[in-house]
């Protein structure tokens, strides 16, 4: 068996998903017409051929745009479980899911409603696949840091239903030190820290998100070897990184994926693992970011054991899930 086969055979966890990234066209289209709104796209194919990004802020505006169409709980349920038989066929036994609430709440439509519809796909997910599974509300990092303590207010009835905050959305200009106090407040309530640094913005932006933040894991993380002393201190942590292949190559971080950083980050001893991001619009899910990456870099077949351990590892799940899901790798491993 090839490296690359046993990539896409390998049970694994997925740490960085947006589940409003995760929104194919076909879906996008179908939840417009049930719910009549007008999109400015003539067609499925016309969105598609849309999606020549140049930069991050030049997805993120399709991506708001395609999120027009979510407004009721079964919307949100519909694209979850989407994402969830996806993940499922990839061998994900376990997801952590990031969901936007300010870019729903923003069109009058109920924190409640979004939690509840993204809650009812992780539980059936569970009772027929037996994924385990975690939601991950992330804050938009170019609205205000008072727009996101109101959303936090907004979501604590719902805080059993959630284990994490994050920060998201343009990182240029928003640096994590922005929101210190939102996850300062964030921390008192024992929720988990993640943010995304170093994919656009600079490594400055990933020591601010491990000291100002907290940051238990940093989401992308790609420009940290650019900070030798950043790097190392990273590795002493064994601060995960939840890498995206396939968005980088998408938004241009690397020009070739054959340039991606992702061997350097393991030969440098960090906790990198392989993640799809937003997979409806940047070419593919789990296993074809984990399987193009192998191939590109020439990855090992003890690399690719190390990142999918890796994944268990960066994991929040309880020590007796973790342990249990670390067993089914071994076994997979033979």
């Amino acid at each position: 068996m090839t490296p690359a086969e046993l990539a896409a055979r390998l049970p694994k966890a997925e740490l960085h998903i947006h589940i409003e990234g995760s929104l194919e066209p076909e879906l996008i289209f179908a939840l417009a017409q049930r719910n009549g709104v007008a999109l400015p796209y003539a067609s499925v194919d016309a969105l598609r051929q849309a999606y020549a990004f140049t930069d991050l802020q030049s997805f993120l505006d399709i991506y708001y745009a395609g999120a027009s169409v979510l407004l009721h709980e079964a919307d949100f349920f519909d694209m979850a479980w989407a994402y969830l038989q996806r993940a499922h066929a990839d061998h994900v036994i376990h997801a952590e899911i990031f969901f936007d609430p300010q870019t729903h709440t923003a069109r009058g439509v109920d924190i409640g409603v979004v939690i509840a519809g993204l809650r009812r796909a992780c539980d059936k997910a569970r009772t027929e696949f037996g994924m385990t599974s975690a939601l991950i509300l992330c804050f938009l990092r170019h609205l205000s840091e008072a727009d996101a303590f109101a959303t936090l207010e907004a979501a604590l009835p719902y805080r059993e239903h959630f284990i994490g905050v994050g920060l998201d959305s343009s990182e240029v200009g928003h640096p994590p030190s922005k929101f210190s106090r939102v996850f300062a407040r964030c921390r008192e309530l024992g929720l988990r820290i993640v943010a995304h640094a170093g994919e656009e913005g600079p490594p400055a932006y990933i020591r601010e998100a491990l000291d100002d933040l907290r940051a238990e894991r940093i989401d992308h993380g790609v420009r940290s070897l650019e900070d030798p002393a950043l790097v190392a201190e990273l590795a002493r942590r064994r601060t995960p990184l939840t890498v995206c292949p396939l968005s980088n190559l998408k938004l241009c971080v690397v020009n070739d994926l054959r340039d991606h950083p992702m061997k350097r980050l393991l030969d440098a001893g960090l906790c990198a693992t392989v993640n799809s991001d937003d997979p409806a619009y940047f070419g593919g899910y789990l296993n074809a970011n984990f399987v193009q990456t192998v191939q590109a870099l020439d990855l090992s077949r003890e690399q690719v054991i190390t990142l999918a351990r890796n994944s268990f590892e960066a994991s929040f799940t309880d020590a007796a899930t973790r342990a249990r899901h670390l067993a089914r790798l071994e076994a997979a491993i033979g």
